[in-house]
């Protein structure tokens, strides 16, 4: 070859190189469209408060404001201003003296007076009280939903209950959502949350996020929200909330997280400390370092779930925690402080020979099996609602779901002579008819009154059934609530659906004020995979084969969010290409492992030929813009979408 041929072969493949490059380089920013957003809750309510006016409104003329939040129907806010700083007082007018709320607030001369607890659908009569002077406002309702809840029963002593509210969190169809003793709704969210929902020292509700952050159903963290809707604080997780927390006495919070980079893959095994200032995770708790995983199997123990944490309790006294394992059918307590194990409540069977001595030794009662909600009561007596699944770790003992029963019970324990009494029970003798083989609540008012929530009754066909609703495809759901005083029943409230919690809480505690939301925390770093890269000059056009998975591409404030249809173990990644780098991301085409099998919440929707999955892409550690391609099969397509962090 002459020595022309071989420079204008050369100049050639530099070109062609440089194109190349060229086009890589440019592929960061070929998307023609960028990413539709997807505002939270957070960001919809950053700009309302600049609608609550004051000026020019009195008593005799209040600016009224019905769900100013826009996700709290059944309350509202008036506004007016005073010549002087008055105290304003509230009459919430109800059927009775016992749905009747009433409420004074502190001295100012801008008011702002938030009102609960409206019927829906109804014109409701609200008094607001400034010195001598009232007015009778009336704040007219929508209906509830069509698919609202409502009860098919309730009973009460009016004579020994107080006008507290019930707040139920739902396990399937329904709202977060309180009823008062008569069974009416005085408060719903529109966004239902899940899990625990309850008040912090200020008054305040905790409740979880409406974004997952795996599934299926951890939510990226918390919202310190009010009665009225409005979100104070959003603390997000790296490892995400779920089931419970507990609030200590420095404000900390003690979160049911999990740590879904650990080489187990495992999952509800992780509890967490969140400094409530910060939104850090300042302590961590590591089942897998304190119990054996194969230990105390129950008959929905799971490799990757083989603890199944579902509720979270620090004692002060003993500065410990107190923590349910419902795939082990024990309750363990473990050291604050140092994380070792201090005592196991339950069967001891199945359970190696190093962790006998951990164990109570049961002096009368019976022990309980696939528990929920373990708390210490002040007695220091340990009180739990037995689900009562099997009543046996063998096989051959398992007792039907129609000779089953569940309960409300309370133990005495001595941890000097490792001995442990049963000293409280109900539900034991309804039977079956009580009988919830998951979720589910039991809730200390004070000495000798209790509150005890089967939540997850269901049947198929007339059967009772012996798991959760969803696994059991159940056609008849029931949650029952007994709340008990000195033995006896005071309140009962039966609904249609799963319900996961109750809290018997009132419905005025609490400031409202103005200002806008903190956002503390994180979701963390999401794991990038080892792939080959991807030459992305072979990226193809969207066609029918990529419309068929119904893939929906969403940005949220701190993260991305991909969703498509798939069939079972399909090969999926996404990547983010930018200046010749890529990220790839494995997208998990499986129920399984981060699936649990207590709940039938957020699941995937799945048969055996296709599976509804959503892959979450945290923005933490990345800038710039990028390109997204998804590799389905080992096909690689170019979005033509692209985002920007």
């Amino acid at each position: 070859m002459s020595k022309k041929k071989i420079v204008i072969l050369v100049i050639a493949v530099i070109l062609i190189i440089t194109l190349i490059l060229f086009r890589l380089i440019s592929l960061a920013s070929e998307g023609d469209n960028e990413v539709s957003y997807a505002s939270t809750l957070i960001e919809d309510q950053a700009n309302i408060e600049d609608k609550f006016e004051s000026e020019g409104y009195t008593l005799e003329n209040p600016n009224v404001i019905l769900n100013p939040y826009g996700n709290s129907p059944l309350t509202a806010l008036v506004i007016f201003e005073t010549d002087d700083e008055e105290s304003v007082s509230i009459r919430v007018k109800g059927k009775d003296e016992l749905s009747t709320y009433t409420h004074t607030f502190d001295k100012g001369r801008v008011h702002y007076v938030p009102v609960y607890g409206l019927y829906a659908g109804s014109k409701n009569e609200v008094v607001i009280k400034v010195g001598d002077e009232e007015n009778t406002l009336e704040i007219e309702t929508d209906e509830l939903p069509d698919d609202f809840i409502l009860p098919t029963k309730v009973t009460k002593d009016e004579s020994k209950l107080t006008n507290d509210l019930y707040f139920f969190t739902p396990s399937s169809s329904g709202y977060t959502c309180a009823y008062d003793v008569n069974g009416d709704v005085r408060w719903y969210l529109d966004e239902s949350a899940i899990w625990e929902v309850n008040r912090l020292e200020n008054g305040h509700l905790l409740l979880s996020t409406e974004r997952l952050v795996n599934t299926p159903y951890y939510s990226t963290g918390l919202y310190e929200m009010d009665m009225l809707g409005k979100i104070y604080t959003e603390y997000s997780l790296p490892g995400g909330y779920h089931h419970d927390y507990f609030e200590m006495e420095n404000g900390n919070l003690l979160v049911a997280s999990d740590d879904f980079d650990n080489d187990s893959g495992t999952v509800e095994d992780y509890v967490v400390e969140l400094d409530r200032e910060t939104g850090n995770v300042v302590k961590t708790f590591d089942l897998k370092d304190i119990l054996n995983m194969e230990d105390g199997k129950s008959e929905n123990w799971i490799e990757y779930d083989w603890f199944h944490n579902n509720s979270v309790w620090y004692d002060k006294e003993t500065n410990s925690i107190t923590l349910s394992g419902r795939h082990q059918d024990a309750v363990i307590n473990i050291d604050y402080d140092t994380g070792e194990l201090n005592w196991i409540l339950g069967d001891s069977t199945n359970w190696s020979e190093e962790y006998q001595k951990y164990f109570f030794k049961l002096t009368d009662g019976e022990w309980q099996w696939s528990q929920h909600a373990a708390m210490i009561t002040p007695e220091g007596y340990v009180f739990l609602f037995d689900n009562g699944n099997n009543k046996s770790k063998k096989k051959d003992e398992y007792v039907s779901a129609e000779d089953s029963y569940s309960r409300g019970v309370m133990y005495k324990i001595d941890t000097k002579n490792m001995t442990a009494e049963q000293v409280f029970e109900y539900g034991k003798e309804r039977g079956s008819k009580f009988y919830s083989p998951y979720i589910s609540d039991v809730d200390y008012l004070d000495k000798n009154h209790y509150i005890v929530h089967s939540g997850g009754i269901s049947y198929k066909n007339g059967q009772i059934q012996n798991q959760p609703a969803g696994m059991a495809k159940s056609d008849t759901l029931v949650s029952d609530t007994a709340e008990l005083l000195d033995g006896e029943v005071i309140f009962e409230i039966v609904l249609p659906t799963n319900n996961y919690r109750v809290e018997k809480m009132s419905l005025y505690d609490g400031e409202f004020s103005l200002g806008k939301a903190k956002q503390l925390g994180g979701l963390g770093v999401t794991e990038l995979d080892d792939q080959n890269f991807s030459f992305m000059l072979s990226g193809k056009s969207i066609d029918e084969n990529y419309k068929k998975h119904n893939i929906e591409i969403i940005e949220e404030k701190d993260r991305l969010v991909v969703t498509g249809t798939f069939k079972k173990g399909t090969p999926v990644n996404i990547i983010l290409y930018k200046d010749m780098t890529e990220n790839v991301y494995s997208m998990r085409i499986s129920k399984t492992p981060y699936t649990a099998l207590c709940v039938d919440l957020g699941n995937n929707s799945s048969d055996e030929e296709n599976i509804t999955a959503t892959k979450y892409i945290n923005k933490d550690g990345l800038i710039g813009k990028y390109t997204i391609f998804i590799e389905i099969n080992g096909t690689l397509y170019n979005t033509n979408e692209y985002a920007r962090f």
